[in-house]
Protein backbone atom coordinates (compact mmCIF):
# COMPACT_ATOMS: atom_id res chain seq x y z
CA UNK A 1 0.00 0.00 0.00
CA UNK A 2 1.30 3.44 -0.90
CA UNK A 3 0.20 5.16 2.32
CA UNK A 4 1.05 2.87 5.25
CA UNK A 5 4.87 3.16 4.84
CA UNK A 6 4.53 6.92 5.34
CA UNK A 7 4.02 6.28 9.04
CA UNK A 8 7.75 5.52 9.27
CA UNK A 9 9.40 6.60 6.01
CA UNK A 10 9.63 10.13 4.65
CA UNK A 11 8.63 10.59 1.00
CA UNK A 12 11.67 11.30 -1.15
CA UNK A 13 9.63 13.23 -3.70
CA UNK A 14 6.01 13.87 -4.70
CA UNK A 15 3.94 13.75 -7.83
CA UNK A 16 3.87 17.56 -7.91
CA UNK A 17 7.66 17.77 -7.65
CA UNK A 18 8.07 15.26 -10.47
CA UNK A 19 5.70 17.32 -12.62
CA UNK A 20 7.24 20.65 -11.65
CA UNK A 21 7.49 22.92 -14.65
CA UNK A 22 9.11 25.94 -13.02
CA UNK A 23 12.43 25.38 -14.74
CA UNK A 24 14.24 25.42 -11.41
CA UNK A 25 16.94 22.76 -11.51
CA UNK A 26 17.23 21.27 -9.04
CA UNK A 27 14.02 22.05 -7.24
CA UNK A 28 14.44 23.22 -3.64
CA UNK A 29 13.33 20.65 -1.09
CA UNK A 30 14.80 19.24 2.09
CA UNK A 31 13.03 17.05 4.60
CA UNK A 32 13.06 18.31 8.17
CA UNK A 33 11.43 16.69 11.19
CA UNK A 34 8.46 18.62 12.51
CA UNK A 35 10.20 19.14 15.85
CA UNK A 36 12.86 21.14 13.98
CA UNK A 37 10.28 23.40 12.31
CA UNK A 38 8.98 26.36 14.28
CA UNK A 39 5.62 26.06 16.00
CA UNK A 40 4.76 29.29 14.20
CA UNK A 41 4.95 27.52 10.84
CA UNK A 42 2.57 24.78 11.97
CA UNK A 43 0.09 27.29 13.33
CA UNK A 44 0.35 29.43 10.21
CA UNK A 45 -0.42 26.70 7.68
CA UNK A 46 -3.32 25.41 9.78
CA UNK A 47 -4.68 28.93 10.26
CA UNK A 48 -4.43 29.58 6.54
CA UNK A 49 -5.56 26.26 5.11
CA UNK A 50 -7.57 24.11 7.51
CA UNK A 51 -8.59 25.32 10.94
CA UNK A 52 -10.79 22.25 11.48
CA UNK A 53 -7.90 19.88 10.80
CA UNK A 54 -7.81 18.45 14.33
CA UNK A 55 -11.50 17.49 14.22
CA UNK A 56 -12.40 16.30 10.71
CA UNK A 57 -11.84 12.91 9.09
CA UNK A 58 -10.20 14.34 5.99
CA UNK A 59 -13.03 16.44 4.56
CA UNK A 60 -14.52 19.72 5.75
CA UNK A 61 -18.11 18.93 4.91
CA UNK A 62 -19.49 22.34 5.86
CA UNK A 63 -16.97 24.15 3.66
CA UNK A 64 -17.85 21.86 0.76
CA UNK A 65 -21.56 22.59 1.22
CA UNK A 66 -20.88 26.34 1.47
CA UNK A 67 -18.78 26.22 -1.68
CA UNK A 68 -21.51 24.43 -3.62
CA UNK A 69 -24.14 26.90 -2.40
CA UNK A 70 -21.95 29.85 -3.42
CA UNK A 71 -21.54 28.30 -6.85
CA UNK A 72 -25.28 27.87 -7.23
CA UNK A 73 -25.73 31.52 -6.31
CA UNK A 74 -23.48 32.52 -9.18
CA UNK A 75 -20.34 33.06 -7.17
CA UNK A 76 -17.05 31.51 -8.23
CA UNK A 77 -16.39 28.06 -6.85
CA UNK A 78 -13.96 28.43 -3.97
CA UNK A 79 -11.60 25.80 -2.69
CA UNK A 80 -12.58 23.65 0.26
CA UNK A 81 -9.59 21.30 0.40
CA UNK A 82 -8.31 20.18 3.78
CA UNK A 83 -4.65 19.65 4.61
CA UNK A 84 -5.22 15.90 4.28
CA UNK A 85 -6.66 16.36 0.79
CA UNK A 86 -3.72 18.53 -0.21
CA UNK A 87 -1.27 15.93 1.04
CA UNK A 88 -3.08 13.32 -1.05
CA UNK A 89 -3.07 15.53 -4.14
CA UNK A 90 0.54 16.62 -3.83
CA UNK A 91 1.90 13.14 -3.12
CA UNK A 92 0.00 11.07 -5.65
CA UNK A 93 -1.93 13.13 -8.20
CA UNK A 94 -1.76 16.03 -10.61
CA UNK A 95 -3.08 19.58 -10.75
CA UNK A 96 -6.26 20.42 -12.58
CA UNK A 97 -9.95 19.75 -12.19
CA UNK A 98 -11.69 16.54 -13.17
CA UNK A 99 -14.06 14.05 -11.57
CA UNK A 100 -11.46 11.31 -11.94
CA UNK A 101 -8.84 13.30 -10.05
CA UNK A 102 -11.31 14.29 -7.34
CA UNK A 103 -12.32 10.66 -6.92
CA UNK A 104 -8.72 9.55 -6.52
CA UNK A 105 -8.08 12.44 -4.14
CA UNK A 106 -10.98 11.33 -1.94
CA UNK A 107 -9.68 7.74 -1.97
CA UNK A 108 -6.15 8.69 -0.96
CA UNK A 109 -7.44 11.20 1.61
CA UNK A 110 -9.41 8.49 3.38
CA UNK A 111 -6.39 6.18 3.35
CA UNK A 112 -4.18 8.93 4.75
CA UNK A 113 -6.62 9.67 7.57
CA UNK A 114 -7.00 5.97 8.39
CA UNK A 115 -3.31 5.11 8.29
CA UNK A 116 -1.52 8.20 9.60
CA UNK A 117 -1.86 10.18 12.84
CA UNK A 118 -2.68 13.86 12.52
CA UNK A 119 0.81 14.93 13.64
CA UNK A 120 2.35 12.87 10.83
CA UNK A 121 -0.02 14.31 8.22
CA UNK A 122 0.97 17.80 9.34
CA UNK A 123 4.65 16.92 9.22
CA UNK A 124 4.32 15.68 5.64
CA UNK A 125 2.38 18.76 4.58
CA UNK A 126 4.94 21.12 6.11
CA UNK A 127 7.60 19.37 4.05
CA UNK A 128 5.87 19.11 0.66
CA UNK A 129 3.63 22.18 0.27
CA UNK A 130 4.70 24.49 -2.55
CA UNK A 131 5.72 28.02 -1.55
CA UNK A 132 6.92 29.29 -4.92
CA UNK A 133 8.13 28.02 -8.30
CA UNK A 134 10.22 24.94 -7.56
CA UNK A 135 10.26 25.60 -3.78
CA UNK A 136 8.70 22.82 -1.71
CA UNK A 137 8.32 22.64 2.05
CA UNK A 138 8.72 25.11 4.89
CA UNK A 139 12.43 24.27 5.39
CA UNK A 140 13.41 25.09 1.80
CA UNK A 141 11.18 28.18 1.77
CA UNK A 142 12.59 29.42 5.06
CA UNK A 143 16.16 29.21 3.81
CA UNK A 144 15.36 30.61 0.36
CA UNK A 145 13.23 33.60 1.40
CA UNK A 146 14.60 34.42 4.85
CA UNK A 147 18.04 32.77 4.90
CA UNK A 148 17.32 31.08 8.22
CA UNK A 149 16.75 27.68 9.70
CA UNK A 150 13.03 26.69 9.79
CA UNK A 151 13.19 26.38 13.58
CA UNK A 152 13.81 30.13 13.78
CA UNK A 153 10.88 31.34 11.69
CA UNK A 154 8.99 34.16 13.39
CA UNK A 155 5.21 34.42 13.52
CA UNK A 156 5.27 37.14 10.87
CA UNK A 157 7.53 35.16 8.52
CA UNK A 158 5.50 31.98 8.95
CA UNK A 159 2.28 33.87 8.25
CA UNK A 160 3.80 35.37 5.10
CA UNK A 161 4.76 31.92 3.82
CA UNK A 162 1.28 30.58 4.55
CA UNK A 163 -0.32 33.58 2.85
CA UNK A 164 0.78 32.37 -0.60
CA UNK A 165 -0.42 28.77 -0.18
CA UNK A 166 -3.69 29.20 -2.09
CA UNK A 167 -1.72 29.89 -5.27
CA UNK A 168 2.08 29.87 -4.88
CA UNK A 169 2.55 30.29 -8.62
CA UNK A 170 0.80 33.67 -8.65
CA UNK A 171 1.30 34.92 -5.09
CA UNK A 172 4.83 35.82 -4.01
CA UNK A 173 6.60 35.73 -0.67
CA UNK A 174 9.43 37.95 -1.88
CA UNK A 175 7.14 40.41 -3.70
CA UNK A 176 3.98 40.39 -1.57
CA UNK A 177 0.98 42.16 -3.01
CA UNK A 178 -1.51 44.07 -0.87
CA UNK A 179 -3.71 40.95 -0.93
CA UNK A 180 -0.84 38.81 0.43
CA UNK A 181 -0.10 41.37 3.16
CA UNK A 182 -3.75 41.51 4.19
CA UNK A 183 -3.89 37.73 4.24
CA UNK A 184 -0.70 37.66 6.31
CA UNK A 185 -2.28 39.94 8.92
CA UNK A 186 -5.42 37.78 9.04
CA UNK A 187 -3.35 34.62 9.46
CA UNK A 188 -1.45 36.21 12.36
CA UNK A 189 -4.75 36.89 14.13
CA UNK A 190 -5.92 33.32 13.54
CA UNK A 191 -2.60 31.92 14.80
CA UNK A 192 -3.03 33.72 18.11
CA UNK A 193 -6.53 32.34 18.51
CA UNK A 194 -5.51 28.79 17.63
CA UNK A 195 -2.61 28.91 20.07
CA UNK A 196 -4.98 29.80 22.90
CA UNK A 197 -7.22 26.85 22.08
CA UNK A 198 -6.55 23.13 22.36
CA UNK A 199 -4.43 23.21 19.20
CA UNK A 200 -1.48 23.06 21.53
CA UNK A 201 -2.16 19.27 21.60
CA UNK A 202 -0.88 18.95 18.04
CA UNK A 203 2.12 21.19 18.61
CA UNK A 204 3.95 19.03 21.16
Amino acid sequence: MLVVPLRWFNPVTTSFMLQDGSGRDPILHEWTDRTDISVAATLAVVAAEDQKFADHFGFDVQSIVDSIEDSQDGKSLRGASTISQQVAKNLYLWSGRSYARKGLEAYFTLLIELCLPKRRILEIYLNIAEFGPGIYGVPAASRYYFNKDPSRLSNSEAALLAAVLPNPKRLHVDRPSQYVRERQRWIREQMERLHRERWIILLD
